[in-house]
């Protein structure tokens, strides 16, 4: 990738999935005198090692939930007996955003802990698990661009990750978010920033990584206060569509600039228009899911921006689906209710028979925004 980005005079590289970062191409990138938006191979372990990431958290008081990391199964079994349920079990590792288990019970906290550590459903990223206590709230996504020294926030976003409408079924990836969130208050956005996010950027400095890239944490709120679930080192998807659609300025000049260290000097601009995605995947997912089937009706799409997320092309020139999350239907209003109506009216004119996709994204700023 090096060598390809000098032979075509790239000027910036923009590092997307997380597997790159923690194997290290911003560093050989940055040494080949690329400018490279996306941390280090030891600045990614925020992500690529949740044992590496809750230690920071504690060493630098950074508000989130109280956990042990285990490399033994029966210690984490007999850790959990203590805690008792609801508990949360955790890859340590990096599970394609899968690898986090929600445990009603301590039984189900022990199987899971026998599922990561024993059976390795998820390979060697279960060789490591953290369990954590379970927090309660409203769950909302948290996104800063960091220049090593300071971080500039985002907009706010709320994504769904549970497979099933009424935030039912197992965790996937996403399937589906909107911006802004009205849980995240300019209150609490203050309280993220200060206790959050410099907490974070100042610790990582003081452990000799330096962060520069897009931190993207996951939080819970209740009462008033965020706590954060876990940081990831890369935009989030479905959130990054729904941020994307509402950015009014030039983001390629401002990630050359977090490269350069100068987010001191962006301020970013914004549509007051909501925007909201829904995430159209195969059906199984995510679980066992087939490829291939023909999607339809693309070009005649009106009223929403549909972005490509697992897509292929057959023999016949045909749109196929070559993953588990495979369309974003991306809509914009000016309520979070409008943006909802188009982004389903766009849905529905996409021909699609091997499909699974929630029909109530959005569902608790609609009732906000309906005074329920």
């Amino acid at each position: 990738m090096a060598q390809f980005c000098k032979d075509k005079a790239v000027d910036l590289v923009v590092v997307g999935p997380e597997q790159p970062l923690v194997d290290g191409l911003a560093d050989e990138l940055n040494a080949a005198g690329i400018p490279t938006f996306g941390p280090s191979a030891r600045a990614a372990e925020l992500e690529g090692s949740k044992s590496f990431m809750k230690h920071v958290m504690r060493k630098y008081d950074v508000p989130t939930a109280a956990y042990e990391s285990f490399t033994d199964p029966a210690e984490a079994k007999a850790y959990a007996r203590r805690v008792g349920a609801p508990i949360v079990v955790k890859t340590s590792g990096l599970a394609a955003g899968k690898g986090v288990l929600l445990c009603d019970t301590v039984e189900e906290a022990e199987k899971a802990v026998d599922d990561l550590m024993v059976a390795r459903i998820f390979g060697d990223a279960g060789k490591e698990v953290v369990v954590e206590e379970f927090l309660t709230g409203e769950e909302a996504s948290f996104f800063a661009l960091v220049d090593g020294e300071s971080g500039l926030a985002l907009a706010s976003a709320q994504d769904h990750k549970a497979a099933f409408d009424g935030d039912k079924g197992p965790n996937t990836g996403g399937m589906g978010a909107y911006s802004p969130a009205p849980v995240f208050t300019p209150e609490i956005e203050r309280q993220v920033v200060e206790e959050i996010l410099q907490r974070t950027v100042d610790g990582m400095r003081a452990e000799g990584c330096p962060f520069t890239g897009v931190l993207f944490g996951g939080l819970m709120i209740e009462g008033g206060r965020a706590k954060l679930l876990e940081w990831n080192v890369r935009f989030g998807d479905p959130e990054c569509q729904v941020l994307m659609t509402r950015l009014r300025s030039d983001l390629a000049e401002v990630l050359m600039r977090a490269c350069q260290g100068r987010l001191s000097e962006v301020e970013l601009e914004w549509s007051d228009d909501k925007a909201l995605t829904v995430v159209m995947a195969a059906k199984g997912y995510p679980g066992d899911y087939q490829k291939g089937s023909v999607i339809g009706g693309l070009d005649g799409v009106t009223g929403a921006k549909v972005f490509h997320a697992g897509t292929a092309c057959n023999a016949a020139g045909e749109v196929t689906a070559a993953g588990g999350r495979v369309l974003n239907v991306t809509a914009t209003g000016a309520t979070i209710s409008e943006a909802q109506e188009k982004a389903y009216a766009a849905v529905k004119q996409i021909r699609w028979d091997d499909t699974h996709y929630r029909s109530d994204i959005g569902w608790r700023a609609v009732a906000r925004e309906k005074g329920q």
